[in-house]
C-alpha cells in the first residue's frame, strides 16, 4: 500500500527547496536521505560545484533486471522571474489546495521523485531478484550555452543523466517520470537548435548609414524566407519548426545600430530520423539564405518497442490501478530517454497528472492521481525485478 500522508508530506517538502538549473545540490541531498531512511545503498555523484546526482538502490536477491526509476531535480524556472511573480504554483513553497499539490518543480518533476520514494517504501517486504535502482538527477531541463549565457544555470539537456551513465549508473529498463497524463510515451522528438545570423554597420544613430546596412532590417527578408520554410520542415519531416527568440542591438544604448542580429530556431526531430541527416537539411537551408548559420544543439529523440516487456508490464500495473488500460503517446517534447536509450537502457516516459500548464495558478498535481502512479511504479517492479 502506498503511504498517501508520507507521499503529500515528502512532495510538499521537496517542492519547497529551491532547486533552479545549477543550483541542484540541496534536493540531491534531501533525495540522499530519504534513501538513508529507506535503507538503499546511496552513491553521491559529484556533477559540479553546486550539482549533484544521488542514487539509491533497493538490491536484489540476484538474477534479476534492474529497473531504474529516473528523474530530475532541476526545475524550469527559480520562481524569481518577473512574468511569474504572484504566480503561487510557480513558486518554491508547497501547499494543498482542493486535493491538488502546488508549488514548483511538483510536475516537472518532483511529484515522480517522491512518488519513486513511495514505491519504494511499499515494496518493504517483497522479495525482488533484480535491483531497484532510484536516479535523481540534475540537468534536464532544455537549455544550453550559447554566447554570454554561460555557467551551470544553462548546463541541461540531459546533463546529469550523461554524468550518471558514464558514471555507474547501468540498468537493464528504466521509467521517466514525466508528467504524461499516465499516458505510456513510446517515443520522443529530439531537438536541433539553429541560428541565422545578419551583420551590419555599427555607428551612432546622428550618422547612420541607409536602413538597408541595419541588420535588423537585413533580417526581415529571412525571417519572411523562415516562415514560409517552417510548414516544409514540418511536412518533409514529419516534426515541428518554431522561431524561439531574436535578438539585435542594445537596448540601453539605442544610439548604436546593431552590428548583428541573431534569429533562432527550434527544429523538432522525429526519432526516427538521423540526427545528422536533420542537420544537414536544416544547414543547407540556411545557407541557402547567404547568412551566417550555426547548429548549437542537437539532441536525439528516442523510442522503445510497442511490444517491449517493459511496455507490457507498465500497462497491465496501470490497469489494475486505474481499472482500464492507459493511452499511448508520441511527445514533441525531450526528455533523459535520449541518452538513456544509447546505453542500452529501454526507457519509457509515464508519468502523473499535470498542471504544468496552469498560467494562473502555476505547476500543481492531483493528489489521488500522483497516489495511484506511485502504486503503478512499485507494480511495474514487482513483474520486471520479481
Amino acid at each position: 500500500m502506498i503511504d498517501r500522508e508520507r507521499l503529500v508530506a515528502d512532495a510538499l517538502a521537496a517542492v519547497s527547496i529551491p532547486s533552479f538549473t545549477g543550483e541542484e545540490e540541496a534536493m540531491a541531498a534531501w533525495m540522499a536521505e530519504r534513501f538513508r531512511e529507506l535503507g538503499l545503498e546511496v552513491q553521491w555523484q559529484q556533477v559540479e560545484d553546486g550539482r549533484a546526482n544521488v542514487v539509491g538502490v533497493r538490491p536484489g536477491t540476484g538474477g534479476g533486471p534492474t529497473l531504474m526509476l529516473n528523474g530530475h531535480v532541476d526545475t524550469s524556472y527559480s520562481g524569481k522571474e518577473p512574468w511569474l511573480a504572484g504566480v503561487p504554483g510557480f513558486q518554491p513553497q508547497g501547499f494543498v489546495k482542493e486535493g491538488r499539490i502546488y508549488g514548483l518543480g511538483i510536475s516537472n518533476m518532483k511529484g515522480a521523485l517522491v512518488a519513486y520514494l513511495a514505491a519504494v517504501r511499499a515494496l518493504a517486504e517483497s522479495e525482488l531478484t533484480g535491483d531497484v535502482m532510484v536516479a535523481a538527477v540534475c540537468g534536464e531541463i532544455e537549455k544550453t550555452q550559447w554566447g554570454a549565457a554561460q555557467g551551470a544555470q544553462y548546463r541541461g539537456y540531459a546533463a546529469g543523466s550523461r554524468h550518471l551513465v558514464s558514471h555507474g549508473g547501468a540498468a537493464d529498463l528504466c521509467i521517466l517520470g514525466e508528467p504524461t497524463e499516465q499516458k505510456v510515451v513510446l517515443a520522443h522528438f529530439g531537438s536541433l537548435w539553429l541560428r541565422l545570423s545578419t551583420t551590419g554597420a555599427f555607428v551612432h544613430t546622428a550618422f547612420a548609414p541607409p536602413a538597408e546596412d541595419n541588420s535588423i532590417v537585413k533580417m526581415r527578408p529571412v525571417l519572411d524566407a523562415v516562415l514560409e520554410w517552417l510548414p516544409r520542415w514540418a511536412e518533409e519531416t514529419g516534426g515541428v519548426a518554431t522561431i524561439g527568440a531574436i535578438a539585435g542591438g542594445f537596448p540601453w544604448r539605442v544610439s548604436r545600430t546593431p552590428h548583428r542580429t541573431d534569429l533562432f530556431l527550434d527544429l523538432r526531430v522525429p526519432p526516427g530520423l538521423e540526427m545528422a541527416e536533420a542537420r544537414r537539411r536544416a544547414l543547407e537551408f540556411a545557407r541557402g539564405l547567404g547568412v551566417e548559420a550555426e547548429v548549437f544543439v542537437t539532441a536525439p529523440g528516442a523510442e522503445i518497442e510497442a511490444d517491449h516487456p517493459l511496455v507490457a508490464a507498465l500497462e497491465a500495473s496501470h490497469e489494475e490501478v486505474f481499472g482500464a488500460p492507459p493511452e499511448r503517446d508520441t511527445t514533441r517534447w525531450f526528455s533523459d530517454a535520449s541518452v538513456l536509450t544509447r546505453y542500452g537502457i529501454a526507457t519509457v516516459n509515464y508519468g502523473t497528472s499535470t498542471g504544468l500548464l496552469d498560467t494562473v495558478d502555476g505547476e500543481n498535481l492531483e493528489i489521488d492521481g500522483l497516489v495511484k502512479t506511485a502504486e503503478v511504479y512499485a507494480r511495474v517492479a514487482q513483474r520486471v525485478c520479481g
